[in-house]
Protein backbone atom coordinates (compact mmCIF):
# COMPACT_ATOMS: atom_id res chain seq x y z
CA UNK A 1 0.00 0.00 0.00
CA UNK A 2 1.35 3.74 -0.67
CA UNK A 3 2.49 5.91 1.95
CA UNK A 4 0.42 9.25 2.64
CA UNK A 5 2.26 12.70 2.68
CA UNK A 6 0.56 15.61 2.71
CA UNK A 7 3.95 16.80 0.65
CA UNK A 8 6.33 15.00 -1.04
CA UNK A 9 9.81 16.84 -2.62
CA UNK A 10 12.00 15.06 -4.83
CA UNK A 11 15.61 16.50 -3.86
CA UNK A 12 16.76 17.66 -0.81
CA UNK A 13 19.45 20.38 -0.87
CA UNK A 14 18.73 24.06 -0.89
CA UNK A 15 15.05 24.42 -2.03
CA UNK A 16 14.08 20.63 -0.90
CA UNK A 17 15.56 21.28 2.42
CA UNK A 18 13.69 24.34 2.45
CA UNK A 19 10.62 24.03 1.31
CA UNK A 20 10.69 20.70 3.78
CA UNK A 21 11.00 22.71 6.83
CA UNK A 22 8.90 25.54 6.18
CA UNK A 23 6.01 22.90 5.14
CA UNK A 24 6.99 20.57 8.27
CA UNK A 25 7.13 23.81 10.95
CA UNK A 26 3.66 24.39 9.68
CA UNK A 27 2.16 21.12 10.99
CA UNK A 28 2.20 19.37 7.67
CA UNK A 29 3.53 15.93 6.98
CA UNK A 30 6.77 15.93 4.46
CA UNK A 31 8.57 13.53 2.81
CA UNK A 32 11.64 14.59 0.83
CA UNK A 33 13.60 11.71 -1.20
CA UNK A 34 17.02 12.09 -2.99
CA UNK A 35 19.42 10.25 -4.86
CA UNK A 36 22.32 10.85 -2.64
CA UNK A 37 23.57 10.14 0.75
CA UNK A 38 24.95 13.44 2.62
CA UNK A 39 26.76 14.85 2.61
CA UNK A 40 27.50 15.19 -0.66
CA UNK A 41 28.54 17.27 -3.11
CA UNK A 42 27.46 18.87 -6.69
CA UNK A 43 28.42 21.55 -8.93
CA UNK A 44 28.18 24.90 -7.94
CA UNK A 45 29.65 28.02 -7.59
CA UNK A 46 29.44 28.03 -3.49
CA UNK A 47 29.08 31.76 -2.88
CA UNK A 48 26.42 33.59 -1.06
CA UNK A 49 26.30 37.34 -0.65
CA UNK A 50 24.72 39.34 2.35
CA UNK A 51 21.34 38.47 1.12
CA UNK A 52 21.71 34.67 0.36
CA UNK A 53 23.02 34.62 3.93
CA UNK A 54 19.91 36.04 5.26
CA UNK A 55 17.79 33.99 3.18
CA UNK A 56 19.83 31.26 5.10
CA UNK A 57 19.04 32.58 8.43
CA UNK A 58 15.21 33.27 7.78
CA UNK A 59 14.45 29.50 6.86
CA UNK A 60 16.87 28.64 10.32
CA UNK A 61 19.91 26.90 8.95
CA UNK A 62 22.33 29.80 9.27
CA UNK A 63 23.86 28.88 13.05
CA UNK A 64 23.85 25.28 11.56
CA UNK A 65 25.95 26.60 8.53
CA UNK A 66 28.36 28.53 10.50
CA UNK A 67 29.31 25.93 12.47
CA UNK A 68 30.65 24.37 9.07
CA UNK A 69 33.67 27.11 9.84
CA UNK A 70 33.76 29.46 6.69
CA UNK A 71 34.55 32.94 7.01
CA UNK A 72 32.43 35.98 7.49
CA UNK A 73 33.53 37.29 3.66
CA UNK A 74 32.55 41.22 4.94
CA UNK A 75 34.48 42.40 2.03
CA UNK A 76 34.30 42.43 -1.59
CA UNK A 77 36.96 43.14 -4.00
CA UNK A 78 36.76 43.89 -7.96
CA UNK A 79 40.08 44.36 -10.33
CA UNK A 80 41.08 44.48 -13.55
CA UNK A 81 43.81 45.92 -15.44
CA UNK A 82 44.77 49.33 -14.02
CA UNK A 83 41.91 48.89 -11.83
CA UNK A 84 41.35 47.64 -7.99
CA UNK A 85 38.32 48.32 -5.56
CA UNK A 86 37.56 47.05 -2.36
CA UNK A 87 33.94 47.70 -0.35
CA UNK A 88 31.51 46.20 1.92
CA UNK A 89 27.61 45.13 2.58
CA UNK A 90 24.73 47.29 2.78
CA UNK A 91 23.26 45.20 5.34
CA UNK A 92 20.16 43.11 4.64
CA UNK A 93 18.53 41.64 8.14
CA UNK A 94 21.16 42.84 10.08
CA UNK A 95 23.74 40.80 8.33
CA UNK A 96 26.41 42.12 6.06
CA UNK A 97 28.67 39.85 5.22
CA UNK A 98 28.86 37.11 2.73
CA UNK A 99 29.78 33.16 2.47
CA UNK A 100 31.79 30.60 0.84
CA UNK A 101 30.86 27.17 1.46
CA UNK A 102 31.73 23.89 0.40
CA UNK A 103 28.22 22.34 -1.19
CA UNK A 104 28.47 18.73 0.83
CA UNK A 105 28.49 20.55 4.37
CA UNK A 106 26.33 23.11 3.29
CA UNK A 107 23.68 20.50 1.96
CA UNK A 108 23.71 18.25 4.81
CA UNK A 109 23.43 20.84 7.31
CA UNK A 110 20.51 22.28 5.49
CA UNK A 111 19.22 18.77 5.41
CA UNK A 112 19.72 18.45 8.78
CA UNK A 113 17.54 21.62 9.37
CA UNK A 114 14.49 20.50 7.50
CA UNK A 115 15.05 16.52 10.04
CA UNK A 116 15.24 19.23 13.40
CA UNK A 117 11.61 21.11 11.89
CA UNK A 118 10.08 17.58 11.33
CA UNK A 119 10.48 16.56 7.66
CA UNK A 120 11.76 12.87 7.30
CA UNK A 121 14.38 12.19 4.80
CA UNK A 122 15.02 10.06 2.83
CA UNK A 123 18.42 9.32 1.57
CA UNK A 124 19.25 7.33 -1.63
CA UNK A 125 15.70 7.00 -2.64
CA UNK A 126 15.44 8.32 -6.16
CA UNK A 127 11.37 9.26 -7.89
CA UNK A 128 11.44 7.67 -10.86
CA UNK A 129 7.66 8.09 -11.71
CA UNK A 130 4.38 10.57 -10.52
CA UNK A 131 1.06 9.03 -10.05
CA UNK A 132 -1.67 11.23 -11.51
CA UNK A 133 -5.51 10.62 -9.98
CA UNK A 134 -7.94 13.16 -12.23
CA UNK A 135 -5.77 14.67 -13.74
CA UNK A 136 -3.89 15.74 -10.75
CA UNK A 137 -0.30 14.58 -9.50
CA UNK A 138 -1.05 12.33 -6.67
CA UNK A 139 2.22 11.29 -5.61
CA UNK A 140 5.30 9.74 -6.68
CA UNK A 141 7.06 6.32 -7.23
CA UNK A 142 10.43 5.93 -5.45
CA UNK A 143 12.89 3.44 -6.18
CA UNK A 144 15.83 2.62 -3.44
CA UNK A 145 18.47 0.26 -3.11
CA UNK A 146 15.95 -2.65 -3.07
CA UNK A 147 12.84 -2.18 -3.35
CA UNK A 148 9.92 0.31 -5.39
CA UNK A 149 7.33 2.19 -3.53
CA UNK A 150 4.64 4.79 -3.70
CA UNK A 151 4.10 7.89 -1.79
CA UNK A 152 0.83 10.03 -2.25
CA UNK A 153 0.46 13.16 -1.25
CA UNK A 154 -1.23 16.59 -1.80
CA UNK A 155 1.48 18.27 -3.30
CA UNK A 156 4.41 16.85 -5.73
CA UNK A 157 7.52 19.25 -5.13
CA UNK A 158 9.73 18.85 -8.02
CA UNK A 159 13.31 20.13 -6.38
CA UNK A 160 15.38 17.87 -8.39
CA UNK A 161 17.65 19.93 -10.15
CA UNK A 162 18.39 21.16 -13.93
CA UNK A 163 17.52 17.51 -15.01
CA UNK A 164 14.50 17.34 -13.25
CA UNK A 165 12.84 14.41 -13.58
CA UNK A 166 9.57 15.75 -12.08
CA UNK A 167 9.73 18.31 -14.73
CA UNK A 168 9.86 15.40 -17.28
CA UNK A 169 7.11 13.58 -16.26
CA UNK A 170 4.69 16.92 -15.66
CA UNK A 171 5.59 17.74 -19.00
CA UNK A 172 7.06 21.11 -18.41
CA UNK A 173 10.60 20.02 -19.45
CA UNK A 174 10.61 22.77 -21.74
CA UNK A 175 11.76 26.37 -20.71
CA UNK A 176 9.53 29.41 -21.62
CA UNK A 177 12.69 30.95 -22.04
CA UNK A 178 15.94 30.22 -22.06
CA UNK A 179 19.73 31.12 -23.15
CA UNK A 180 22.96 29.45 -23.92
CA UNK A 181 25.48 30.49 -21.08
CA UNK A 182 28.59 32.81 -22.49
CA UNK A 183 31.14 31.25 -20.01
CA UNK A 184 32.15 27.80 -19.02
CA UNK A 185 33.71 27.46 -15.56
CA UNK A 186 36.57 25.51 -14.19
CA UNK A 187 36.61 25.97 -9.96
CA UNK A 188 39.32 23.73 -7.84
CA UNK A 189 40.18 24.46 -4.13
CA UNK A 190 43.30 25.96 -2.86
CA UNK A 191 44.98 25.60 0.89
CA UNK A 192 45.17 29.38 1.57
CA UNK A 193 47.19 30.81 4.34
CA UNK A 194 47.14 34.13 3.02
CA UNK A 195 45.09 35.70 6.30
CA UNK A 196 45.38 39.06 4.74
CA UNK A 197 42.57 37.82 2.03
CA UNK A 198 40.91 35.53 4.37
CA UNK A 199 37.35 37.92 4.46
CA UNK A 200 37.19 39.19 0.82
CA UNK A 201 35.53 37.92 -1.68
CA UNK A 202 37.67 38.91 -4.99
CA UNK A 203 37.35 39.00 -8.89
CA UNK A 204 39.16 39.69 -11.46
CA UNK A 205 37.99 40.76 -15.18
CA UNK A 206 41.28 41.05 -17.26
CA UNK A 207 40.38 41.10 -21.20
CA UNK A 208 38.45 38.70 -21.74
CA UNK A 209 39.00 36.12 -18.49
CA UNK A 210 37.18 36.11 -15.54
CA UNK A 211 38.90 34.90 -12.31
CA UNK A 212 37.30 34.91 -8.86
CA UNK A 213 39.14 33.59 -5.37
CA UNK A 214 36.70 33.08 -2.54
CA UNK A 215 37.73 31.50 1.03
CA UNK A 216 35.65 28.73 2.41
CA UNK A 217 35.60 26.14 5.09
CA UNK A 218 38.30 24.07 5.84
CA UNK A 219 41.31 26.65 5.65
CA UNK A 220 40.86 26.35 1.91
CA UNK A 221 39.74 29.25 -0.84
CA UNK A 222 37.56 28.44 -3.65
CA UNK A 223 39.34 29.32 -7.21
CA UNK A 224 36.98 29.98 -10.00
CA UNK A 225 37.80 30.47 -13.59
CA UNK A 226 35.20 31.26 -16.18
CA UNK A 227 36.36 32.07 -19.44
CA UNK A 228 34.81 32.11 -22.55
CA UNK A 229 32.70 29.69 -23.60
CA UNK A 230 34.70 28.93 -26.79
CA UNK A 231 37.60 28.08 -24.64
CA UNK A 232 36.28 24.85 -23.21
CA UNK A 233 38.11 23.46 -25.91
CA UNK A 234 41.36 24.15 -24.93
CA UNK A 235 40.63 22.79 -21.31
CA UNK A 236 39.50 19.32 -23.07
CA UNK A 237 43.25 17.89 -23.30
CA UNK A 238 45.60 19.05 -20.34
CA UNK A 239 42.71 19.85 -17.45
CA UNK A 240 45.58 20.89 -15.11
CA UNK A 241 47.98 22.71 -17.59
CA UNK A 242 44.95 24.54 -19.03
CA UNK A 243 43.75 25.94 -15.28
CA UNK A 244 47.07 27.01 -14.32
CA UNK A 245 47.80 28.98 -17.51
CA UNK A 246 44.48 30.54 -17.60
CA UNK A 247 45.09 31.39 -13.88
CA UNK A 248 48.48 33.28 -15.41
CA UNK A 249 46.12 35.05 -17.71
CA UNK A 250 44.52 36.92 -15.23
CA UNK A 251 47.78 38.84 -13.37
CA UNK A 252 45.64 39.93 -10.23
CA UNK A 253 44.43 36.62 -9.57
CA UNK A 254 47.99 35.21 -10.35
CA UNK A 255 49.44 36.87 -7.87
CA UNK A 256 46.50 37.00 -4.76
CA UNK A 257 47.42 33.23 -5.01
CA UNK A 258 51.22 33.30 -4.41
CA UNK A 259 52.16 31.21 -1.65
CA UNK A 260 48.61 29.16 -2.09
CA UNK A 261 48.86 25.25 -3.05
CA UNK A 262 45.80 23.53 -5.40
CA UNK A 263 44.50 20.46 -3.38
CA UNK A 264 41.54 19.09 -5.25
CA UNK A 265 40.35 18.02 -9.10
CA UNK A 266 39.55 20.28 -11.07
CA UNK A 267 35.33 20.65 -11.60
CA UNK A 268 34.00 21.95 -14.82
CA UNK A 269 30.97 22.69 -16.55
CA UNK A 270 30.82 23.77 -20.25
CA UNK A 271 27.59 23.95 -20.97
CA UNK A 272 24.76 25.32 -18.50
CA UNK A 273 22.03 27.16 -20.18
CA UNK A 274 20.05 30.06 -18.52
CA UNK A 275 15.96 29.21 -17.73
CA UNK A 276 12.70 29.76 -16.63
CA UNK A 277 10.13 26.37 -16.77
CA UNK A 278 6.74 25.99 -16.25
CA UNK A 279 6.79 25.60 -12.61
CA UNK A 280 3.25 25.08 -11.05
CA UNK A 281 0.43 22.60 -12.35
CA UNK A 282 -2.28 20.77 -10.57
CA UNK A 283 -0.92 19.10 -7.88
CA UNK A 284 2.90 19.80 -9.06
CA UNK A 285 5.18 22.46 -8.27
CA UNK A 286 9.24 22.88 -9.54
CA UNK A 287 11.24 24.87 -7.22
CA UNK A 288 15.14 25.76 -7.26
CA UNK A 289 16.92 24.93 -10.47
CA UNK A 290 14.19 22.49 -11.52
CA UNK A 291 11.93 25.48 -12.56
CA UNK A 292 14.29 28.08 -12.64
CA UNK A 293 18.29 28.30 -13.38
CA UNK A 294 20.45 31.62 -14.12
CA UNK A 295 23.86 31.31 -15.27
CA UNK A 296 26.53 31.07 -12.08
CA UNK A 297 28.65 34.20 -12.95
CA UNK A 298 26.59 36.34 -10.39
CA UNK A 299 26.08 33.36 -8.06
CA UNK A 300 22.39 33.60 -7.37
CA UNK A 301 21.49 29.90 -7.27
CA UNK A 302 21.16 28.93 -3.91
CA UNK A 303 19.72 32.20 -2.67
CA UNK A 304 17.10 31.99 -4.62
CA UNK A 305 16.63 28.20 -3.73
CA UNK A 306 16.63 28.55 -0.70
CA UNK A 307 14.45 31.86 -0.53
CA UNK A 308 11.71 30.44 -2.98
CA UNK A 309 11.65 26.67 -1.22
CA UNK A 310 10.64 28.59 1.93
CA UNK A 311 8.38 31.42 0.27
CA UNK A 312 6.33 28.01 -1.80
CA UNK A 313 6.36 26.13 1.93
CA UNK A 314 4.37 29.77 3.50
CA UNK A 315 2.03 30.43 0.23
CA UNK A 316 1.02 26.73 0.47
CA UNK A 317 0.97 24.78 3.78
CA UNK A 318 -2.41 26.51 4.60
CA UNK A 319 -4.33 25.44 1.76
CA UNK A 320 -3.22 21.39 1.13
CA UNK A 321 -6.32 20.23 1.71
CA UNK A 322 -8.25 22.49 -0.93
CA UNK A 323 -6.75 21.46 -4.52
CA UNK A 324 -8.44 24.29 -6.38
CA UNK A 325 -7.20 26.89 -3.71
CA UNK A 326 -3.88 24.94 -3.77
CA UNK A 327 -3.63 25.60 -7.55
CA UNK A 328 -3.91 29.29 -6.90
CA UNK A 329 -1.63 29.45 -4.41
CA UNK A 330 1.49 27.44 -6.59
CA UNK A 331 0.87 29.68 -9.54
CA UNK A 332 0.55 32.89 -7.54
CA UNK A 333 3.85 31.74 -5.67
CA UNK A 334 5.34 31.27 -9.81
CA UNK A 335 4.62 34.47 -10.34
CA UNK A 336 6.17 35.92 -7.26
CA UNK A 337 9.24 33.83 -8.46
CA UNK A 338 9.57 34.90 -11.83
CA UNK A 339 8.73 38.75 -11.10
CA UNK A 340 11.50 38.94 -8.64
CA UNK A 341 14.09 36.86 -10.66
CA UNK A 342 13.52 37.95 -13.97
CA UNK A 343 15.36 41.35 -14.14
CA UNK A 344 18.37 39.86 -12.50
CA UNK A 345 18.23 36.73 -15.00
CA UNK A 346 18.78 38.99 -17.99
CA UNK A 347 21.13 41.07 -16.07
CA UNK A 348 23.19 37.91 -15.39
CA UNK A 349 23.10 36.60 -18.91
CA UNK A 350 24.43 40.20 -20.09
CA UNK A 351 27.33 39.79 -17.50
CA UNK A 352 27.81 36.38 -18.64
CA UNK A 353 28.85 37.13 -21.91
CA UNK A 354 32.65 36.00 -22.80
CA UNK A 355 32.96 38.36 -26.06
CA UNK A 356 33.47 41.55 -26.84
CA UNK A 357 31.26 42.49 -24.29
CA UNK A 358 34.08 41.86 -21.24
CA UNK A 359 35.98 44.50 -22.21
CA UNK A 360 32.57 47.31 -21.90
CA UNK A 361 31.52 45.21 -18.63
CA UNK A 362 34.55 46.04 -17.38
CA UNK A 363 34.83 49.41 -18.00
CA UNK A 364 31.17 49.87 -16.87
CA UNK A 365 32.36 48.47 -13.31
CA UNK A 366 35.34 50.80 -13.04
CA UNK A 367 32.90 53.33 -13.50
CA UNK A 368 30.53 52.15 -10.55
CA UNK A 369 33.09 51.34 -8.49
CA UNK A 370 36.00 54.22 -8.61
CA UNK A 371 33.48 56.44 -6.20
CA UNK A 372 33.36 56.06 -2.69
CA UNK A 373 30.79 53.63 -1.96
CA UNK A 374 30.62 52.31 -5.18
CA UNK A 375 31.54 48.50 -4.58
CA UNK A 376 28.75 48.75 -1.97
CA UNK A 377 25.95 49.46 -4.79
CA UNK A 378 27.36 46.84 -6.96
CA UNK A 379 27.25 44.47 -3.59
CA UNK A 380 23.41 45.81 -3.18
CA UNK A 381 22.69 44.18 -6.62
CA UNK A 382 24.06 41.28 -5.79
CA UNK A 383 22.11 41.31 -2.43
CA UNK A 384 19.27 41.64 -4.52
CA UNK A 385 18.01 45.02 -2.66
CA UNK A 386 19.01 46.58 -5.94
CA UNK A 387 17.37 47.06 -9.05
CA UNK A 388 20.26 45.31 -11.65
CA UNK A 389 18.71 48.02 -14.53
CA UNK A 390 20.43 50.66 -13.07
CA UNK A 391 23.35 49.38 -13.58
CA UNK A 392 22.85 48.35 -17.29
CA UNK A 393 21.30 52.46 -18.17
CA UNK A 394 21.41 52.69 -21.84
CA UNK A 395 23.94 56.11 -21.09
CA UNK A 396 26.29 54.18 -18.65
CA UNK A 397 26.88 51.42 -21.56
CA UNK A 398 27.25 53.90 -24.50
CA UNK A 399 30.03 55.69 -22.08
CA UNK A 400 31.69 52.09 -20.90
CA UNK A 401 31.42 51.71 -24.90
CA UNK A 402 33.27 54.14 -25.61
CA UNK A 403 35.81 53.56 -23.19
CA UNK A 404 36.10 50.25 -23.91
CA UNK A 405 37.11 51.48 -27.76
CA UNK A 406 39.43 54.22 -26.54
CA UNK A 407 41.52 52.11 -24.28
CA UNK A 408 42.37 49.73 -27.31
CA UNK A 409 42.21 46.29 -24.69
CA UNK A 410 40.08 43.86 -27.62
CA UNK A 411 38.98 44.12 -31.04
CA UNK A 412 37.20 47.24 -32.29
CA UNK A 413 35.22 45.03 -34.50
CA UNK A 414 34.20 42.94 -31.52
CA UNK A 415 33.43 45.48 -29.18
CA UNK A 416 31.28 47.40 -31.35
CA UNK A 417 29.54 44.05 -32.34
CA UNK A 418 28.92 42.59 -28.60
CA UNK A 419 27.34 46.34 -27.99
CA UNK A 420 25.21 46.51 -30.72
CA UNK A 421 23.96 42.76 -29.88
CA UNK A 422 23.28 43.84 -26.26
CA UNK A 423 21.58 46.81 -26.86
CA UNK A 424 19.08 44.29 -28.83
CA UNK A 425 19.10 41.91 -26.11
CA UNK A 426 17.81 45.05 -23.44
CA UNK A 427 15.45 45.72 -26.32
CA UNK A 428 13.64 42.54 -26.13
CA UNK A 429 13.88 41.91 -22.40
CA UNK A 430 10.85 43.99 -21.78
CA UNK A 431 8.70 42.09 -23.64
CA UNK A 432 10.15 38.97 -23.01
CA UNK A 433 9.34 39.91 -19.21
CA UNK A 434 5.87 40.94 -19.97
CA UNK A 435 5.43 37.25 -21.39
CA UNK A 436 6.98 35.65 -18.70
CA UNK A 437 4.76 37.09 -16.18
CA UNK A 438 1.84 37.06 -17.89
CA UNK A 439 -0.92 35.29 -16.36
Amino acid sequence: MAEQADVVIAGARCAGSAAAATFARAGRRVIAVDPVRFPATTVSTHLLFAGGVAELARVGALERVEKIGAPRLSRAFIGGPGHAATGTYTPVDGIAHGLCVRRAPLDAALAETAREAGAEIREGHRVIDLLWEDGRAAGVRVRDRTREYEIRARLVVGADGRRSTVARLAGAEHPRIAHANGRACYYAYYDDPRQEWRGTAAMWLTGRELGNAFPCDGGLSLVLLMPPVERAADFRGDLEAEFDRTVGLVPGLAERLTGCTRTSRIVSSATHPSFFRRSAGPGWVLAGDAGHFKDPVTAQGIRDAVRFGRLLGERAAGVLDDPAALDRATRAWERTRDAQCVHTYHWTNLLGRGDGLAHVQFELLRALTDPPGGVRRVLDVYSRIRDPRETLALPGLVRATARALLRGGGSRADIVRATGETLRELAGHRAEARGLLRP
